[in-house]
């Protein structure tokens, strides 16, 4: 997470949808926001939003009526990216996974919230020849909101992992926004080694005979200059064929896209070649990748934990978004020593 300065400050309430373990709220939380409703289906994840947050969000929502939702100024949520992912089979809104997404729509309908702040996988822009994106943007549009989008690098905003998301944003149109902007990259020089724990007892280690390292990246750290950094992974050997799963990095660059399914050996996290050692990741480790802090609570088991950080948001990148959102909203007049104004 990024420091958040007094001006920088948003106020205002929100809702957090598909919340998983809490990546929006802590964003939203370090500029001042209140959360006034959760829904997270999956009761792991749910768990660890009510040990972090103390609010244990509701389930399916689904199920949820759109009368028992709070009124609120913003919502927001990582809307379930499986029916869209590259990795998956990519039908879109004939799963039932992507039509969660009408389920947003049906509560925007209602309570006409003054911002939209949604999250999804970079593939979500070109599914189906880009026409699934063009019904969630009409769709949007269609309900009264001025609605941005940008394909952001979580490697550009301060945080060593490769991580390509699209984040949408709808502005209603009475607060008359326009020519918003994101972020531009930091692009500061950080690594994966910035963020390992020294010695993890719960790291996983690979011993393998099927190990084979690159001729030119044989493994030593004095191959790369200390003093600077490369913001993208450095692949420097694999297990077995060198599928998904079985690449070798290296820590003094970032890491892949953690992931909540992936296969192979380094499955979710990939393998890296730390102090003499080919491991995963441990989940304290991905937890920093996402931006989440030391004090938060990790669920208690491995498996869980991988797959809940692999699903999560970049709590840096939607720091800086917010940001953005505030400095527009403070030049449209928009902006009270509340938060954003109520109507």
């Amino acid at each position: 997470m990024i420091k958040i300065e007094k001006k920088e400050m948003l106020g205002s309430t929100f809702i957090d949808l598909f919340a998983g373990i809490g990546g929006f709220h802590l964003a939203l939380d370090s500029l001042g926001s209140e959360c006034l409703y959760a829904s997270e289906w999956d009761k792991s994840a749910a768990k660890v939003y009510h040990n972090n947050f103390n609010i244990m969000p509701d389930g399916d929502i689904t199920k949820v009526s759109e009368l028992d939702i709070p009124k609120h100024d913003i919502l927001c949520g990582g809307f379930p990216c499986q029916a869209f992912s590259i990795s998956g089979k990519q039908k879109g809104f004939e799963d039932t996974r992507g039509t969660l997404f009408y389920e947003i729509l049906r509560i925007v309908a209602y309570h006409k919230p003054k911002i939209v702040f949604l999250e999804n996988v970079k593939n979500l822009i070109k599914h189906n020849n880009g026409e699934t994106f063009v019904i969630i943007e009409n769709s949007l549009i269609g309900l009264g909101y001025d609605v941005n989008w940008q394909i952001i690098n979580t490697s550009h905003f301060g945080l060593p992992q490769n991580r390509e998301r699209v984040y949408i944003i709808g502005f209603r149109k009475d607060l008359n926004v326009k020519n918003f902007k994101f972020p531009s990259p930091i692009n500061t020089s950080v690594k994966l080694s910035d963020v390992l724990e020294e010695n993890p007892i719960d790291a996983k280690v690979i011993n393998r005979l099927d190990v084979e390292f690159y001729k030119n990246y044989i493994p030593q750290l004095q191959l790369f200059d200390s003093s600077s950094s490369i913001n993208k992974p450095i692949q420097i050997g694999k297990v077995n064929k060198g599928g998904q799963g079985e690449r070798i990095y290296h820590p003094e660059g970032h890491a892949i896209t953690l992931s909540a399914n992936g296969g192979g050996v380094g499955s979710k996290t990939g393998l890296y070649y730390i102090n003499n050692q080919i491991r995963k990741l441990t989940p304290r480790e991905c937890a920093r990748l996402q931006g989440f802090p030391e004090s938060f609570i990790i669920d208690e088991s491995k498996s869980n934990a991988y797959k809940q950080f692999g699903n999560s948001v970049s709590v840096n990148v939607l720091q800086n978004i917010l940001i953005e959102i505030v400095k527009s909203l403070k030049k449209h007049e928009q902006f009270s020593t509340s938060g954003v104004s109520n109507g």
